[in-house]
């Protein structure tokens, strides 16, 4: 079985910046789906002091992360990364379990769960 969540060097660059400019050094990175968005599902990311009895912990880059095992079938395999371009930069998610995404790439659907969409 592959990693839940793989994060980059760079995205992981990007965390520890933000943990520290928001003080949150320490905290995990909570990865999250939840339903939304127009094709029904959309992505999370927030830091959170603790983890709780429903999560799987993983450690990269000397980031520890939280994944809910609910979420785990989801995003099984989901690299995210940070990419820096002219017009600024940002977090990419690409999940090898999505099998439909809108146009803005922040909502998807994978074979088994469509999620709620909303209208967008």
């Amino acid at each position: 079985m592959s990693q839940v969540v793989i994060i980059t060097e760079a995205a992981s660059f990007q965390i520890k910046e933000m943990m520290k400019h928001n003080g949150e050094e320490g905290s995990f990175l909570r990865v999250a789906v939840k339903g939304g968005g127009c094709t029904g599902l959309s992505y999370g990311m927030g830091f959170e002091p603790d983890a709780g009895e429903a999560d799987e912990e993983l450690e990269q880059f000397g980031i520890k992360i939280l994944v809910d095992k609910q979420d785990s079938l989801i995003l099984n395999g989901t690299v995210i990364d940070y990419k820096q371009s002219l017009m600024g930069g940002g977090f990419t998610i690409e999940n090898p379990n999505a099998i439909a995404s809108c146009g803005c790439g922040s909502s998807f659907k994978t074979a088994n769960n469509a999620g709620t969409p909303e209208n967008c």
